[in-house]
């Protein structure tokens, strides 16, 4: 047997890729080594200028459903700047001053005047003539000192609100008083409402009840809670009082009152009469008079004066040659 072996397929395919490998080995040696061939052309060398390579934009492809469009990102640009906040604060300040200059100087910002709601017996140039308001910028209109002008120099107003909108627009909503006992005393007179607060009559009122005082009334107490509000000119119980008595004065004629026997009347019959000033027994006291009178006018007896301050021990007085005579709450 020969001791040269016969080669496998796969020994025979590794052996042509080593010689294939040698060979071009061999072949890039000789390349290498063999010398260049100087070229020259008879015409002028051109110098090559290579132009800068471009920033390459980014692309984005959108699916469309058309061809060959793209949509390409946009580019912005910004401006580009020192920061001085020097300069930065300066600018500001003078912005803010050319705009609070504009707005106390421009007309546009003006108030020609205010719009009066609610007032019946005030007038609306009487109104403005003490808000002080009227050419006034409404950028320095307060409307607290506003209101307390306002109820102070017109106590006949309950309340009042002040709003102000832009441009220039002022609304004032006031709610005046309404009189219901007519005070004449040393020979003035004034409104009263039902809080006890006198105010300036102006006009006309309906339902409002006449007291002719000889004496100055018992004042009442100032209100806590608004002290814009003036302090009430006669207390609420003398108030009630009056209002609760008032039926019963009889026809043409007015109402008194006097610090020794309160409120009280005339009568048309020849007699004065008496109910003092306390109103929780007010009612008490009219059925006592009420029977009192029904009694002396069956018996023909016309008495000078009739006391029911004291509802408990009422009397009355005949004239003067006759004895005064007590009598009792059955009477």
């Amino acid at each position: 047997m020969s001791d040269k072996r016969s080669l496998s397929r796969s020994e025979q395919v590794r052996k042509r890729r080593n010689e294939r490998a040698v060979k071009e080995i061999t072949q890039t040696r000789e390349r290498a080594l063999k010398p260049m061939v100087k070229v020259t052309s008879r015409t002028k060398t051109v110098p090559i200028v290579i132009a800068p390579k471009q920033k390459e934009r980014r692309r984005f492809n959108v699916a469309l459903g058309l061809p060959e469009i793209h949509l390409h990102k946009p580019k912005f640009s910004m401006p580009h700047f020192r920061a001085n906040w020097r300069f930065a604060s300066l600018l500001i300040v003078l912005l803010l001053g050319v705009g609070v200059y504009l707005a106390l100087s421009l007309p546009y910002f003006h108030v020609p005047s205010a719009t009066v709601l609610g007032n019946n017996r005030l007038t609306k140039e009487e109104i403005n003539s003490v808000l002080g308001v009227m050419g006034q910028s409404i950028f320095t209109v307060q409307p607290e000192q506003v209101r307390a002008r306002l109820l102070t120099n017109y106590p006949e107003l309950l309340s009042a609100e002040i709003k102000v909108y832009l441009p220039n627009h002022v609304y004032v909503t006031v709610v005046e008083r309404q009189p219901v006992i007519l005070w004449q005393q040393d020979g003035g007179y004034t409104w009263i409402d039902a809080s006890g607060v006198a105010f300036r009559p102006r006009g006309s009122a309906d339902g409002v009840v006449s007291v002719n005082s000889l004496d100055a009334p018992p004042a009442g107490l100032p209100i806590l809670d608004d002290p814009l509000s003036p302090p009430p000119f006669i207390n609420s119980d003398l108030v009630e009082a009056i209002i609760a008595l008032s039926p019963l004065v009889p026809a043409n004629t007015t109402m008194t009152y006097s610090a020794a026997d309160g409120l009280g009347w005339n009568d048309p019959r020849g007699w004065r009469a008496a109910f003092g000033i306390s109103a929780d027994d007010m009612p008490l006291k009219i059925r006592v008079y009420q029977s009192l009178v029904d009694s002396l006018v069956q018996r023909n007896r016309i008495p000078e004066f009739i006391s029911v301050v004291h509802p408990d021990g009422p009397f009355y007085r005949m004239a003067s040659n006759e004895s005064d005579e007590a009598l009792d709450e059955n009477q």
